[in-house]
């Protein structure tokens, strides 16, 4: 039997070098010009909640079936990735919450690969191969897609690759699929608005992080962030999202410039911005009145890493009718399986190293 697999990202390279394990045949499909996916211009950090309940939580709309799978699961699959070889960076997340592994994400890729096997570049899967698992990446490269579900007040920066346009979700759906929860939640990150130059490659170090430390105005003066700012501020850019643009106005004082996140202090997060081209004003040059003092205020537009929603899939990564019946011989991992996170945030890369290994497993049983 041969194991087709539509997208070469962390998930469906997961699959791959799994059900290679266990004996299958396998055939990577890749639509883009090389393998890695949207893991490779991440910071490739994989992890979880620290608990079940804490998932819970955190995600409350999440499916609870699932998110147990990663709490299960994931362990296991860090130690494998490092059997495989992954060069790791850090041993630990450094948020209390979380705990996890963050790997170098050009090695991750490099061994994953070699373990897959057999991956085509710029080709896709053919329509009708079972079993078939999709791990295209999510639909946030797809403009229309995204303007149906999200809804935004403008155009999104897209923080991701090019090539995960919703084709996974697409076929899922013309074979009979249901979509999970959460199809108009995002994963992103606050990014700097045009003019600013934000190649792929300084999606990471471009991110400004500091929202729960600045006054947030969208591009009319007004307020309107969450109260409270979660702590990944995942709800916050999905709140810039559907604001005039899409866009926010960062306003920091002196104090918040000294906080550091994730190893960097806001001060460079605001330099970076700069040095991008971005618009960094003086807060007096905003034109408005302002309900105190600040030393910069920084434009940000709304940048989409991967969407939340997706296809309907159970614990062994079996697409899902409406009726919770499995389509036959068709699983998702990745993005393009959603509901597992919904109404939060959790690690895409976990969830995609979790579904890709089980769906191959499943796979491996039929």
């Amino acid at each position: 039997m041969i194991l087709h697999v539509a997208g070469a990202g962390m998930a469906g390279l997961c699959a791959a070098a799994r059900a290679r394990e266990l004996g299958l045949d396998v055939v990577v499909y890749e639509k883009g010009d090389r393998p890695g996916g949207s893991m490779l211009l991440s910071s490739c950090v994989v992890w979880r909640y620290r608990s079940f309940g804490e998932f819970r939580a955190q995600c409350p709309g999440g499916d609870p079936e699932l998110q147990r799978q990663v709490i299960e699961h994931l362990d296991d699959g860090l130690q494998w990735l490092r059997s495989l070889g992954a060069d790791v960076v850090w041993e630990e997340t450094g948020n209390p919450r979380t705990v996890g592994i963050r790997f170098d994400p050009h090695s991750l890729a490099r061994v994953l690969v070699r373990a897959a096997g057999e991956v085509r570049l710029e080709t896709t899967a053919p329509d009708d191969a079972a079993p078939l698992l999709l791990a295209t990446g999510g639909f946030q490269g797809n403009q229309r897609l995204v303007r149906e579900a999200v809804k935004p007040g403008g155009d999104l920066l897209l923080r991701a690759n090019r090539w995960s346009t919703g084709d996974g979700l697409e076929l899922g759906v013309t074979r009979g699929a249901d979509v999970s929860t959460g199809m108009d939640e995002f994963y992103g990150r606050a990014m700097p608005a045009a003019p600013a130059n934000v190649p792929e490659e300084r999606f990471v170090d471009l991110a400004q992080l500091y929202g729960r430390h600045a006054l947030v105005l969208d591009d009319e003066g007004e307020e309107f962030a969450p109260d409270p700012i979660s702590w990944s501020e995942t709800d916050l850019v999905q709140a810039i999202a559907r604001r005039p643009n899409a866009q926010a106005w960062y306003l920091v004082d002196d104090d918040a410039l000294e906080i550091e996140i994730r190893g960097r202090r806001v001060g460079e997060m605001v330099e970076a911005a700069r040095t991008s081209g971005g618009e960094v004003l003086l807060p007096n040059e905003l034109g408005i009145e302002l309900p105190g003092a600040y030393r910069y205020a920084v434009h940000v537009v709304a940048g989409i890493t991967h969407t939340i929603g997706g296809l309907r899939i159970d614990g062994q990564a079996r697409v899902l009718r409406e009726d919770g019946e499995p389509v036959d011989g068709l699983f998702a991992a990745g993005a393009d399986a959603g509901g597992i996170s919904t109404g939060g945030y959790a690690s895409g890369l976990a969830s995609a190293l979790v579904f890709g290994r089980l769906a191959a497993e499943a796979a491996a049983s039929l």
